[in-house]
């Protein structure tokens, strides 16, 4: 007999997991900051991130928004073969959106209408979600309130495979320098490399969900990742685009296999609050 699982449950407890990352400034993101602090050489530079820890001392304390922007609402889904959804997980997601982006006085960032009629939703709905299937009967809910000012600078090119490695470092550099301080800095940077031209770009945002202490299990990739990151953190963009040291607190890189004649590159990039959670039922 499939495993089943109370959605009413799975909505509670996104609803509040929703709220929290809103909220509370992430450990992770805390510790990076810190980090970034004790090293930065900059004084403006030390100010503001002594401003940005201020910022998630205050949220945590009077409950309020880390950021004004609280994002659209961003959802990776995977569902095991052997797992039973008695109703529309889709359904409940967007529930459990709805709810939490009134209950906690979120800023509601969705219009119904791109380009012509630009009505908000007056709900936050609907969420942007991506699914995908394995073995086994868990259910595992990925989760990131992502901003429109990180979300306008991140870009995608289709390579010719001979711009190889010095062709994605130079793209994601350019990128990185021309959103400047938009994103507002220290920022995650998110690439996916590989698949093709809308694969590379969910797999650019699914990166950003990665620990932001861990190394890619790929030597070759690891390595990329951290010269990347330092050549960011050498431009001298710095925090809020002032100057510093600290531009950028990870790089994260995930690829796919590709077309031969192809070599898709996106770059998404993460403002400092990064909020985010992950839920496993």
């Amino acid at each position: 007999m499939k495993k089943q699982i109370d959605l009413k449950d799975v909505e509670d407890q996104l609803y509040q997991a929703i709220g929290r990352v809103g909220i509370e400034i992430d450990p992770a993101v805390k510790r990076k900051l810190t980090e970034a602090l004790a090293q930065e050489k900059n004084t403006l530079a030390q100010d503001i991130l002594s401003d940005l820890l201020l910022n998630g001392q205050v949220a945590h304390k009077l409950q309020k928004p880390l950021c004004q922007d609280t994002g659209l609402a961003v959802f990776f889904v995977e569902i095991g073969y052997d797992l039973h959804l008695p109703a529309s997980l889709e359904k409940t997601i967007n529930s459990a959106v709805a709810r939490a982006y009134q209950d906690f006085y979120f800023r509601k960032s969705m219009v119904n209408d791109p380009l012509f009629h630009r009505i908000n939703t007056s709900n936050n709905l609907p969420a942007i979600i991506h699914w995908s299937f394995n073995q086994g009967d868990k259910l595992k809910i990925s989760f990131s309130a992502k901003g429109g000012g990180s979300e306008n600078m991140s870009r995608l090119k289709m390579l010719k495979p001979s711009d190889g490695v010095q062709g994605v470092k130079d793209f994601v550099l350019k990128t990185v320098i021309e959103a400047n301080g938009n994103p507002c800095p220290p920022i995650i940077v998110g690439i996916g490399v590989g698949g093709n031209f809308e694969s590379c770009a969910i797999l650019a945002k699914k990166a950003l969900f990665r620990d932001l202490d861990d190394n890619h299990p790929e030597e070759e990739w690891a390595a990329l990742e951290q010269d990347i990151l330092q050549e960011i953190n050498k431009t001298n963009i710095g925090p809020q685009g002032l100057g510093g040291d600290t531009s950028a607190l990870a790089v994260k890189i995930e690829y796919l296999p590709c077309h031969i004649a192809s070599l898709p590159l996106a770059v998404n990039i993460q403002c400092h609050s990064h909020r985010h959670f992950t839920l496993e039922f």
